[in-house]
């Protein structure tokens, strides 16, 4: 009888402790969905008959690459693929692991594969390995030994080695939106006992949270210790400062520097600027955004205001004499004009069409008229024959290598307003 009692006290210790970790777990971690029924968003991969999710229900993993935002449910996704069948689950994070812990790591792995048991790795944040430490999972992908799943916020093609790109598939996830975010803090709601959030409260968190379920969740947690009843004032101090989704050498600066560019060509000034200001508020270098408006200039104003490259030259020069923050005046300034400015490809085109001639016809010969004749023998050659030093003046031979006499590689094409 006394050994079934103890039995009993261990079981109830045993209990109390795991609810106790459970408890001193971050918000986030608690309510993390464990099967894919539970996951809000991403329903162009868990919905009805998508891919991921037919991957889930059948059991039958495969090495993928998921990349997306943060706080989208990279991590959440690998756990519940681990899940689906008789796999071991490890975990790195590329931050913290490198070359030996791998090594440890494929060596388990070699070990429960040898005993019919596979494993699936998860690499968190897989582009902050460096080549060789990548290099060094393949031949075990190669054979089965492990299943890899990396998570990566940045641009696989950029950031993944080739041969391990080809032996997996990229799952691209996106930002959850503020409706997703207020259904995973609604479902938060449930842990947090004796707390109250008012509705506009949690509209303004999932705004504030950038499409970061982690953000969101986080905030919910620091708020709820500020107060029971959780306002738009408790989310204020929670969340003191959104923070921006930038990188200045990744995916974000790719895309914003892209849709810069192209707001601009559109002529669409607000959009221009409030790219220009994510930029700069991200932390981006002022003199690549002045950089790209040099090529702007020329590119896309081009003969339509040919005062746009030294506007844009100006601007370059500016910013490196005065930097930040009134520099931002500056880009603005220049930002407005170029976005507003009327539009001529006909430089870029032109340059473009002559390069083609130069690879289609290597080849072709400068005109005798229009060589230098330095020498009696050259000019008896006919070398710079009838040509005169005279402006406008138009060789009766043309200008052009002969097979190229016909070509037309610049047109003042019709501009093009802002």
């Amino acid at each position: 009888m006394a050994q079934g009692a103890g039995r009993s006290d261990e079981g109830l210790y045993n209990k109390a402790m795991d609810l106790f970790q459970q408890a001193q777990k971050p918000l986030a971690d608690r309510v993390r969905p464990g099967h894919v029924g539970e996951v809000i968003g991403q329903e162009h991969l868990v919905g009805e008959n998508r891919f991921l999710r037919a991957l889930i229900e059948k059991g039958q993993p495969t090495s993928m690459i998921l990349w997306g935002p943060p706080g989208s449910g990279k991590t959440t996704l690998a756990r519940i693929i681990s899940a689906s069948g008789n796999y071991a689950f490890e975990e790195l994070s590329a931050v913290a692991a490198g070359l030996p812990e791998v090594k440890k790591v494929i060596e388990r792995a070699k070990q429960r594969y040898r005993m019919g048991q596979p494993t699936i790795l998860f690499i968190d944040e897989i582009h902050r390995f460096n080549k060789a430490q990548q290099d060094a999972f393949l031949p075990h992908v190669e054979d089965g030994t492990i299943i890899l799943i990396g998570a990566t916020t940045e641009n696989p093609s950029f950031e993944v080695i080739g041969p391990l790109l080809s032996r997996s598939r990229v799952v691209t996830l996106e930002s959850l939106s503020a409706e997703q975010l207020q259904a995973i803090i609604k479902r938060a709601m449930g842990e947090l006992k004796g707390k109250t959030l008012e509705p506009e409260a949690a509209r303004l968190l999932a705004e504030l949270a950038g499409g970061d379920a982690r953000v969101a969740l986080n905030g919910l947690e620091t708020a709820a210790g500020l107060a029971d009843v959780i306002t738009v004032e408790t989310v204020k101090q929670a969340l003191q400062k959104t923070s921006l989704k930038y990188d200045k050498t990744g995916e974000y600066h790719y895309n914003l520097i892209s849709a810069y560019i192209k707001s601009l060509r559109g002529g669409a000034v607000d959009a221009a600027l409030f790219y220009l200001s994510r930029m700069l508020e991200g932390g981006e270098d002022p003199k690549f955004i002045a950089r790209r408006l040099i090529i702007f200039a020329s590119e896309d104003v081009g003969m339509a205001d040919t005062t746009a490259l030294n506007l844009a030259v100006s601007t370059f020069l500016a910013i490196e004499r005065i930097g930040l923050p009134e520099g931002k005046i500056v880009l603005s300034q220049t930002t407005i004009a170029m976005a507003t400015s009327p539009k001529s490809r006909a430089a870029y085109d032109a340059i473009a069409a002559a390069e083609r001639a130069v690879r289609d016809h290597p080849a072709a010969e400068v005109p005798l008229h229009l060589r230098n004749a330095p020498t009696k023998l050259m000019r008896e050659l006919d070398y710079g024959k009838d040509y005169r030093w005279q402006a406008g003046f138009e060789h009766p031979g043309g200008f052009l290598p002969q097979e190229l006499k016909d070509e037309q590689f610049y047109r003042a094409d019709d501009l093009k307003k802002a």
